[in-house]
């Protein structure tokens, strides 16, 4: 793969099929968004990149860094991004299609000094043999030069994953200088089947998400890779909410599916969790709380006409803070709060997206947020698969996107958030051309695979592939009617 390349112009994102599924309303004709709670434009930092599922900054540099699926992270420099760190040999083969294993997170230590690198790595001892992977977390020493040393690496976490998919693979540092590490269900399809261990909920067999003793899937993980507990080459904090009883002390939140992206905003823990059948969800990380999977999905019963709304020892199954449903999106996509200053619109505001081509927004205050719809000059839509979301010391936001639905290709894009200019918008934008865009991706149509400058499908183009974290639902995003219904049940 050729290195990506700088690009300081406005992406021109134009109307899109996939974005404006389900309610979007927007008369883009006019100057000003029309219905749109908010619209912003899309500056291009870089493109060229094969999926763009991380970004991160080190303290004391302004730079980002990007996670490109297939093994390898780039820093972009004012002259072009520079590989940093090359993983590939210790991973999982990356092909072109469809996936949910790779280079997933990186994270930096607050003194800016090491690294923590999640990936996919083939099953290492103690994996059994009919699973999928191995779940590897490594601290890596970074370079004078900023490079990450990943030859010198530590490993801190190895956790055997029964399927290839609900891999989360997100890393958080804290106020609190601990390491926050979102991990599935372990993959498969609603929690169930090899390597998902009994609970105590018996109307759905399994449930990791309900476990907290047999292994650590389903969870959001508390460590502080600065000290050790027990031989482990990490510390457990002795606030976290199990410590001290018969459970995995690891452990901070649990009754997750597949955490796709956190964050924090001061003290204050997201993530998103991508659903099974019908919602999707955002959740406020509580010490402790347990989040319903695979009892509850959102708000709602998973696979049942009634459940329960907290445990047998009387422990409420925490709702989200916010919902929606699959007829706006399939795969939520989590996201952060703005606190910069070069886009009022976003001003304290949550933004987040769907992986299908939907970006939102939301007040992050109270226990009930309501999603808002998220435009993007000159077209309204974005045209491109969301994968993540990062936020520079500044608090200014920008977003990972690749033009396919899965890692094959060039066509992957790092972009900031920058205020829209009305003069920039494209007058052919009308009504008219927006509202056949909607009745296309009602219809079911897929869109046609964006390859950009230097992009390309290739073997993972769009109705072929997907996005890691996603399920296989997600796989087959472009298809409509029945057939979509029944494969979102995998």
């Amino acid at each position: 793969m050729s290195l990506p390349r700088r690009r300081d112009v406005l992406a021109s994102v134009g109307a899109s099929a996939s974005a404006l599924a389900g309610c979007l309303d927007l008369d883009l004709g006019g100057t000003d968004g029309g219905d749109a709670d908010a619209i912003v434009s899309l500056e291009t930092v870089a493109d060229g990149f094969a999926a763009p599922v991380a970004v991160s900054f080190r303290p004391g540099d302004d730079r980002p860094y990007v996670v490109d699926q297939p093994g390898r992270a780039y820093r972009v420099d004012d002259d072009g991004p520079t590989a940093v760190a090359d993983l590939r040999d210790r991973m999982v083969s990356i092909g072109g299609g469809y996936t949910e294993q790779g280079f997933l997170g990186l994270e930096f230590h607050p003194d800016g000094s090491r690294a923590y690198v999640r990936y996919s790595a083939p099953r290492r001892s103690g994996t059994p043999e009919n699973y999928s992977h191995t779940f590897v977390l490594d601290e890596v020493p970074v370079t004078g030069d900023g490079a990450l040393a990943v030859d010198d690496e530590r490993t801190l976490l190895e956790i055997p994953q029964p399927q290839g998919n609900h891999n989360a693979g997100d890393l958080a540092f804290g106020p609190d200088d601990h390491l926050y590490v979102a991990v599935g269900d372990g993959g498969g399809s609603g929690d169930r089947g090899t390597g998902h261990v009994d609970d105590w909920y018996d109307a759905n067999a399994g449930g990791n998400g309900q476990d907290v003793t047999e292994n650590l899937l389903g969870s959001i993980l508390r460590i502080d890779p600065d000290s050790r507990t027990d031989g482990k080459p990490y510390g457990i904090p002795d606030d976290n909410p199990l410590v001290g009883r018969d459970a995995l002390a690891e452990q901070y939140a649990w009754g997750l599916r597949n955490p796709w992206r956190l964050s924090f905003d001061d003290d204050r823990l997201v993530a998103a969790d991508v659903g099974q059948n019908r919602w999707e969800e955002v959740n406020v990380i509580e010490a402790g709380a347990n989040y319903g999977w695979n009892v509850r999905e959102g708000r709602h019963c998973y696979d049942a006409d009634d459940c329960p709304t907290e445990t047998p020892d009387g422990d409420p199954l925490v709702d989200p803070v916010l919902e929606y449903s699959h007829d706006v999106g399939i795969a939520v996509v989590g996201g952060h709060v703005y606190r910069g200053s070069a886009v009022p619109a976003l001003d304290g505001k949550y933004v987040f997206a769907d992986w299908r081509q939907r970006l939102f927004l939301a007040d992050p205050s109270g226990d009930d947020w309501t999603r808002e719809d998220l435009a993007v000059a000159p077209g309204g839509g974005i045209e491109r698969f969301v994968l993540a979301f990062g936020r520079d010391h500044d608090g200014e936001l920008y977003v990972a996107t690749d033009g396919n639905s899965g890692p094959g290709g060039s066509s992957g894009r790092l972009s900031k958030f920058a205020p829209a200019d009305a003069a920039d918008r494209d007058p052919t934008d009308t009504t008219a051309s927006v509202a056949s865009s909607v009745t296309t991706a009602l219809s079911g149509t897929p869109p046609a695979p964006t390859t950009g400058d230097g992009g390309g499908s290739g073997s993972g183009g769009q109705g072929n592939g997907a996005t890691p974290g996603f399920g296989v639902l997600a796989a087959f995003a472009g298809l409509g009617g029945a057939a979509a219904r029944r494969l979102r049940r995998h």
